[in-house]
């Protein structure tokens, strides 16, 4: 985390009992608020193996009483996307259902690799008639041509924003985690024509940023790219492959085209849960 240190307050903490760490929770706090880390796509609190429900109860417990005695009168709690665990942690969810109230409920996108996929048959035979196209699929170490003739033009003229992560940052990450961070591009006649940046755990796999030019959208070349790494990445023994968060601030908080074309490509929604936590009651 410490790449955006310089934007947050952190506030994270070590959980004991009888010496022995039982949890972690990577914070931040504003003014009289503790949030699970801002900077972090989840972040929740973070157990072992052992998450029995008096456990679990016990440690938001210390936690609430902690908060009170540093004059924090409320905690939020963004919760991990249940595709991350590696043993349930639904006592969490639980929990803190009795607690503190639901503040937020995010849709996140994701293929369940033990189910059958479930891709649309128009992007099938897209993706079919594209192997014409001769397309060459490169991963490399390097984000320059992604990031600067692809993805940050491309988000600029589109949403009018930038990537979470300069170009700086990625580069960062990826050279402190170069078995997790990858980057894949797609390349037609020696023209980048679209890319994606994947974050991989043991268990799944995350298309962090997916991009493409004006000339790969004729070709349908993002589409293209991403059956070929869905395909890639289930031979290859993942259990999921996320592509994050279909939110924004429309009435319903869901960009309904981004979910159509996630849903098309075979994933299926997936809650992620933020409480908010009155740590004075």
């Amino acid at each position: 985390m410490e790449y955006h240190k310089d934007r947050f307050t952190d506030f994270s903490l070590m959980i004991y009992k009888n010496e022995t760490l039982v949890a972690l929770l990577p914070a931040n706090k504003s003014n009289d608020s503790i949030y699970s880390h801002q900077g972090l796509t989840y972040g929740g609190l973070v157990f072992g193996n052992k998450t029995e429900m008096n456990f679990v109860y016990e440690v938001t417990e210390s936690l609430k009483t902690y908060f009170t005695s540093q004059q924090i009168n409320w905690f939020y709690c963004k919760l991990i996307p249940q595709i991350y665990y590696k043993v349930s942690a639904k006592y969490l969810d639980y929990v803190l259902s009795k607690k503190a109230m639901l503040k937020n409920r995010a849709l996140v996108l994701a293929i369940d690799y033990s189910q059958p996929l479930q891709i649309h048959k128009t992007k099938l035979k897209h993706y079919r008639k594209a192997e014409i196209y001769n397309f060459d699929i490169v991963e490399t170490k390097s984000y320059t041509s992604f990031w600067n003739t692809v993805l940050s033009p491309r988000l600029i003229e589109k949403h009018n924003v930038k990537p979470v992560h300069t170009l700086k940052e990625i580069e960062n990450l990826s050279n402190k985690f170069p078995d997790n961070i990858k980057q894949f591009n797609i390349i037609k006649d020696g023209e980048l024509l679209a890319g994606i940046t994947i974050f991989e755990t043991q268990t799944v796999v995350k298309s962090q940023y997916g991009a493409t030019t004006v000339l790969g959208e004729k070709y349908r070349a993002l589409d293209y790219l991403f059956l070929y790494l869905i395909k890639k990445y289930k031979v290859e023994g993942k259990q999921y492959f996320s592509m994050g968060t279909v939110m924004d601030n429309s009435v319903l908080g869901v960009n309904e085209g981004l979910l159509k074309q996630k849903e098309e490509l075979g994933c299926q929604i997936y809650f992620q849960d933020t409480f908010k936590m009155n740590c004075n009651d």
